[in-house]
């Protein structure tokens, strides 16, 4: 994403422990269960003035906290469930059972509305009725608010630290109320102006009241269902997919981001990702990236379970090496010494490949013959691949080490000095395996030396320590840098 800046805010947060579940368990189940009781006292009151008073919004915010009361003792029984653990039947959590009451108390407000208004027409064109309003109405309602700005604001704290949609549910209900009741107060208080000053169309002001609750609750409830669907057919979080592949472009060995699948279940996200990374590399480092991609996904949903699917995929960077050698890894084997010559116009490759040490010379020989014939097809520019079959070793050899080094280092020393950029030769070991002489030593060079220069001369002096010295059969050269001598 060249030109943009884009800042990966967390979407949620969420507890990680034993201990901070138990607490969030905890904090849940207590603030759920306050509501509730809060809920049964402010409808039982408001049951009782509304009937006395004979006030539609009164009756209208009995009914609304009636349904609040249900909606809260769905809240608190799922709180309850959404907190378990998953299991064999539930392998993605219980969350889900929050979004769906948050969904449940969407239809009981939608229903709440349809009574309400359907009450306020009847008032207001068909059946006048005088309404009572005493100070016990005013009481009710002033109580009923100063509770539910207490529970609001209770279950929005807990709502926002542990994430939980339910809670959230209840505590928009509630902080609604607040505005709603305070309506039907001036509704009561317009009524009682109009009879002070004798103006009798203003009796009306209490059933458009309890309309302009109803429109009150439509709203939270249109609010409501967006999210509770949203979270029910598992929509993304806005902006969550484009932040999470800002995230990972910039993850070292990602080459593309192929698919990103966000599904939400109560306070937990689930990622699902497809990776595209360069097809050569190992598996272990494919899981390093993944281990990466996945702290790039937690930079924005914290927490999140995120599962990975990384793809193999050739960059337009590689080279015929490169493509020579995705061969062998896509049958997982391993090759070397790659060289390539162009001859008259014609690619001649020549290449080492490590086989199992137990397979026969007809089997490794089929081996061959089908990657070369898969290395043709994939680059079709070669024209010609000899391939030397060396055995990978898969046993540990016993043997004993020899104090004959420092007897060959003088004639070592003497061979190595005809080669200007050999420095030093030292720590000489001489091992004995199967009858067998195994030599190994440390050669200085010049720092600035290149690799491939270097590789010609260890493959040089090999060749001329085992010509001076017939008797050896494998020598292992070390080379050091002139800055990193350890004598």
């Amino acid at each position: 994403m060249q030109g943009t800046s884009m800042q990966a805010t967390p979407i949620n947060m969420q507890p990680s422990g034993t201990a901070s579940l138990s607490m969030m368990r905890r904090e849940k189940r207590t603030v759920a269960l306050n509501s509730v009781i809060a809920a049964v006292f402010i409808t039982i009151f408001k049951v009782i003035v509304g009937v006395t008073t004979g006030s539609l919004g009164i009756i209208s915010e009995a009914a609304h906290s009636a349904f609040d009361l249900l909606a809260a003792i769905i809240t608190l029984f799922s709180v309850r469930v959404s907190d378990k653990p998953a299991d064999a039947d539930h392998q993605y959590g219980h969350g889900k059972v929050e979004n769906f009451s948050a969904f449940l108390e969407t239809g009981l407000l939608a229903l709440t509305c349809i009574w309400i208004l359907w009450e306020a027409g009847r008032r207001m064109f068909f059946s006048h009725r005088e309404i009572e309003p005493s100070p016990a109405a005013f009481v009710v309602l002033f109580v009923s608010m100063g509770v539910d700005w207490w529970r609001s604001r209770a279950l929005k704290r807990i709502a926002s630290k542990y994430d939980s949609q339910a809670l959230e549910a209840d505590a928009l209900h509630f902080s609604t109320d607040i505005w709603s009741s305070g309506v039907v107060a001036l509704g009561l208080a317009v009524v009682l102006a109009g009879r002070h000053w004798g103006i009798p169309w203003l009796a009306d002001a209490d059933p458009i009241a309890a309309i302009f609750v109803a429109g009150v609750i439509m709203y939270v409830s249109w609010r409501l269902a967006r999210q509770t669907i949203d979270a029910l057919l598992d929509a993304a979080p806005p902006g969550a997919r484009a932040r999470i592949t800002y995230e990972l472009e910039g993850v070292e060995g990602v080459v593309d981001v192929e698919r990103t699948r966000i599904r939400r279940a109560g306070n937990r996200y689930f990622a699902d990702l497809t990776l595209g990374l360069h097809r050569n590399v190992t598996f272990q480092r494919s899981e390093q990236v993944s281990l990466e991609a996945t702290d790039a996904v937690r930079r924005v949903l914290p927490h999140a379970d995120v599962v990975i699917h990384s793809v193999p995929r050739e960059v337009g960077t590689e080279n015929i090496f490169d493509r020579i050698r995705a061969v062998a890894t896509r049958n997982n084997l391993n090759v070397h010494d790659v060289s390539v010559q162009d001859i008259n116009g014609r690619l001649h490759v020549e290449q080492h490949l490590e086989l199992d040490e137990t397979l026969s010379l007809k089997a490794a020989h089929d081996v061959v013959t089908a990657i070369e014939q898969e290395i043709k097809n994939d680059v079709p520019e070669i024209s010609s691949i000899l391939t030397h079959i060396e055995s990978e070793p898969a046993t540990i050899e016993t043997g004993d080490e020899l104090t004959a080094g420092e007897e060959m280092l003088p004639r070592l020393r003497k061979i190595a000095a005809a080669f200007p950029d050999v420095i030093d030769v030292h720590e000489v070991v001489v091992r004995k395996f199967n009858d067998r002489l195994y030599l190994s030593c440390h050669c200085t060079m010049p720092d600035e030396l290149p690799l491939h220069k270097v590789h010609e001369l260890l493959t040089a002096l090999e060749i001329r320590f085992k010509q001076e010295i017939p008797e050896l059969f494998k020598v292992l050269i070390h080379p050091e840098p002139t800055t990193d001598n350890r004598r």
